[in-house]
């Protein structure tokens, strides 16, 4: 014991402080890693919980989707954000939001008009009639953005705005985009950048029809060569085109408003005895060339030729006859 204690005497003051601080750093160190042991597997647990949630997540989505064919918001949102197909064209994706946005703004049109489509039975099977129609028309546009990629067609942020700025003024009324957007919401459940997606859509397909149809065209170029010749006599063309072109007559005076390709909005900008040039129909179907018989500040009578398009719908039946259309989702119908 006083050997202990002489050797202890010995020590310098700093170096019994730092023999000390050593007993307590060591005794620390018996809580400090049990502690960062826990500490790991909070985080290992929290990513595994985190994928397990996210798997949930995605595998619920895909019932949803694929095999329950939900439609609601927040599946509308969710595929708006994560672009997956709902079927494949000829290689070629078709947006789940696509189909979509167009199913849900034909089925609100229809719902205000007719009431809500939402029970078994036949309105069941109308609800999924349009939704057949809503991936049929997704399907044809997804088609069209591949010929449009082929072809090198581009669809401008310009061009958008301009088709936007017709449709404000459908009918000859000036209106607002505000007040235009409302209306689009209230009767179709679509907002403006979806407006601008349908626009989109259409443009390329219209433009994708003109460039590849020669028939079309050909056929486009008689009728005004025949008009040009003949004084405007729109009824000796269908004569002699008959077969080819489509002639119609409105019989009497219609709304300048009238839903009909823009035949009715083109024709109340001319005079009397006045002919239209060649102008592709808004639906984006074929050329239509117009003639005013009558007009009124509001109301029109006018006769009409229209070159229908063909050569797109031929190609998408061909597509459909080789099996080079895949759909993700059935409906009843289908399964019969």
């Amino acid at each position: 014991m006083k050997l202990l204690k002489k050797k202890d005497d010995k020590k310098t003051e700093q170096e019994k402080v730092d023999e000390r601080r050593e007993e307590v750093f060591a005794t620390g160190r018996k809580f400090k890693y049990p502690l960062q042991w826990t500490k790991h597997r909070v985080v290992v647990n929290t990513i595994l919980i985190s994928f397990i949630v996210a798997a949930i997540l995605v595998v619920a989505t895909w019932l949803a989707l694929y095999r329950f064919n939900m439609t609601d918001d927040i599946l509308y949102r969710a595929t708006k954000i994560a672009p997956v197909p709902v079927a494949s064209v000829d290689g070629e994706s078709v947006r789940f939001s696509d189909y979509l946005m167009l199913y849900r703004s034909s089925i609100l049109s229809i719902e205000r008009q007719s009431g809500q489509i939402d029970s078994e039975g036949p309105k069941d099977a109308l609800r999924f009639q349009y939704r057949r129609a809503a991936l049929s028309e997704a399907e044809e546009y997804a088609y069209a953005n591949k010929l449009a990629k082929e072809l090198g067609i581009n669809v401008s942020s310009e061009e958008i705005d301009a088709e936007f700025d017709r449709h404000l003024k459908v009918g000859g009324i000036d209106r607002s985009e505000e007040s235009f957007i409302k209306i689009v919401e209230e009767n179709f459940g679509v907002g403006k950048d979806e407006y601008r997606r349908m626009l989109q859509l259409a443009i390329t397909k219209a433009k994708v029809e003109e460039a590849i149809d020669e028939s079309a065209n050909e056929i486009a170029t008689k009728v005004e060569k025949m008009l040009a010749e003949n004084g405007g006599d729109y009824a000796a063309v269908n004569t002699a085109l008959s077969g080819s072109i489509i002639y119609e007559e409105t019989g009497g005076m219609v709304s300048s408003q009238n839903i009909d390709g823009g035949r009715a909005s083109e024709a109340i900008k001319l005079q009397p005895g006045g002919q239209s040039g060649k102008f592709v129909s808004m639906s984006g179907d074929g050329y239509y060339f117009v003639k005013l018989i009558k007009k009124t500040e509001s109301e029109v009578n006018f006769v009409s030729i229209r070159v229908p398009f063909t050569e797109f719908s031929a190609r998408f039946e061909a597509l459909k006859a080789e099996n080079k259309i895949s759909e993700f989702i059935t409906f009843p119908e289908d399964q019969n």
